[in-house]
């Protein structure tokens, strides 16, 4: 099995020469930053405010720690924390140490963690405590039991430091962490990335975005999302030398008096709450008059929804478009209206390549519609440890199927039409229908079940899971098997908002063969009720 999928020789050596792959590390990378930047105000959390140079010590001190409890360079430690200043000495330090960290999310629950822990063969897992009221630590004793290789479980927030040592510097074209798939079946996929591709992509963004010294970070949606972790995000601001403010939780009531207190200039958001930020704002008391840049992605913006940003809240807006994988689109800052309202934008590389092709993988008409594949110098490929599913979501000379279906405009820019994938996009959150069916045909009462798509005007879409009983006296009702997918550890947004109960399935030209089809006939089922 393939840990990292390495880029071919040519293109390797094609990505050195323009400059995009520079040789340095993540650690490196900081050590820069606090040369650069020093005493200027990096993080800000709260009443924790820490510098750069404050910054990199940390990093040392933590990666001393680790050290010292017995993690190694290429260990792989699961990460699970919200947005606190913790999770800057927790990464950094094990960036430091040439360990991976594998980004969880805060809402993650055993069911999740225990699969990564497994799946990465992770020696430890850092939990948050206590947070938005969940107590963490009750989900250990599962974990442990799904995963033989964990031996140290910490709580940030404690003192996990150490008196610094001496580190070799990790490599900058080796596996330097593991972000998460959207994924369209079972289980997210484990994506591999390292600090020269990486790297590169934050530069980039952080230019094209218009970050500096001055900018203002205001991090609201997760920190570990690749959107929030790099596009430009957290790590795009450190490197422009800007100041990054930790938001706890997205709504306006926290947010916006963060905004007018830190004088934030730059924050992103998932278009429903964009919604709720525009409604909020037209009320608000609050000063959000240094905003200058909203930007808006993991779901596609509604052109209506685009035009009213700026009058409301003030600010320019900018589409978002990209994935974890690798591909990132931007509109840019200068663009027209029209750009800005109707497309999802233009990829950061000038070596992005893009193909646009029919179910057959024959390139579409100029400004048709068709499957978006891509490749370059930040897109990974392979995923990790996944051989079987690379030769699926690869094509033999290295393209990602990225599962999106667009088109272009004549000035290059992306519109995004829909998905291919069995996957369901909840408000930027991906769920892949398979995962939650497998769940509720664990339930003894359950005999098939299918999870489609339903169209939503808040969340973009909701889920709707299909389900046929046993026959016997058990029959569950709807509640009692969202319940049950509740009850298995999962995270809350993948608890089917709807359970339908129904006698069977439509099996007219589809039959129970393919479950893509039985979806897609589900999905046209809805459809016409509507």
């Amino acid at each position: 099995m393939t840990d990292l999928t390495p880029w071919p020789a040519a293109f390797a050596e094609r990505y050195r020469t323009a400059g995009y792959w520079r040789g340095q590390s993540f650690s490196a990378a900081l050590r820069d930053w606090s040369m650069r930047h020093g005493h200027r105000l990096a993080v800000v959390d709260g009443g924790i405010r820490r510098t750069y140079r404050e910054l990199d010590e940390r990093a040392d001190r933590f990666a001393a720690g680790f050290a010292a409890r017995g993690v190694r360079a290429g260990d792989r430690v699961v990460v699970q924390l919200p947005n606190t200043a913790d999770f800057f000495d927790i990464v950094f330090g094990l960036f430091r140490l040439g360990a991976v960290p594998v980004f969880a999310l805060p809402a993650h629950r055993e069911s999740e963690l225990g699969y990564f822990c497994l799946h990465a063969e992770a020696v430890a897992l850092v939990l948050p405590g206590v947070h938005d009221g969940f107590d963490h630590s009750t989900l250990i004793p599962a974990v442990r039991a799904a995963a033989p290789s964990l031996r140290l479980v910490l709580e940030a927030g404690s003192d996990l430091g150490a008196d610094p040592v001496d580190l070799p510097d990790p490599a900058s074209d080796t596996l330097a962490f593991l972000q998460l798939s959207g994924g369209s079946t079972g289980l997210p996929k484990l994506i591999p990335r390292t600090a020269d591709d990486y790297l590169y992509s934050v530069r980039e963004s952080a230019g094209i975005c218009g970050l500096s010294t001055a900018s203002v970070y205001l991090c609201v949606l997760p920190v570990a999302h690749n959107f929030t972790l790099s596009s430009p995000g957290v790590l795009g601001v450190l490197h422009a030398g800007g100041t990054v403010v930790m938001c706890p939780r997205p709504t306006p009531d926290v947010a916006f008096p963060l905004i007018a207190r830190e004088r934030i200039t730059i924050t992103a958001l998932v278009p429903p709450l964009a919604l709720v930020w525009l409604a909020a704002a037209e009320r608000a008391e609050h000063d959000l008059s240094s905003l200058e840049l909203l930007q808006v992605g993991g779901a596609k913006l509604p052109a209506d929804t685009a035009r009213r940003i700026p009058p409301v809240l003030g600010c320019a807006v900018q589409q978002v478009f990209g994935m974890a994988e690798g591909l990132v689109n931007y509109t840019r800052l200068g663009d027209p209206a029209e750009l800005v309202e109707n497309t999802q934008g233009r990829p950061i590389s000038p070596d992005d390549e893009l193909l646009v092709v029919d179910d057959h993988d024959v390139p579409v008409a100029t400004g048709g519609t068709g499957h978006l594949l891509t490749r370059g110098p930040y897109t990974i490929r392979g995923y990790y440890r996944a051989d079987e599913h690379n030769a699926v979501a690869f094509t033999p000379d290295g393209f990602y199927r990225t599962g999106d279906l667009v088109r272009l405009t004549p000035e290059g820019y992306l519109v995004v039409t829909g998905r291919a994938k069995d996957q369901i996009n909840r408000g930027g959150e991906k769920i892949a229908a398979e995962e939650i069916e497998n769940h509720l045909l664990a339930h003894p009462g359950v005999h098939d079940a299918a999870v489609v798509a339903v169209p939503d005007a808040y969340l973009g879409e909701r889920t709707c899971a299909f389900v046929t009983l046993r026959d016997g006296d058990a029959r569950p009702t709807a509640a009692q098997l969202r319940a049950f997918v509740r009850s298995r550890g999962l995270a809350a947004y993948k608890v089917p908002d709807k359970v339908r109960i129904v006698d069977g399935f439509p099996v007219t030209g589809v039959g129970k063969i393919s479950r893509t089809d039985l979806r897609a006939a589900l999905r046209a089922q809805l459809a016409q009720e509507a």
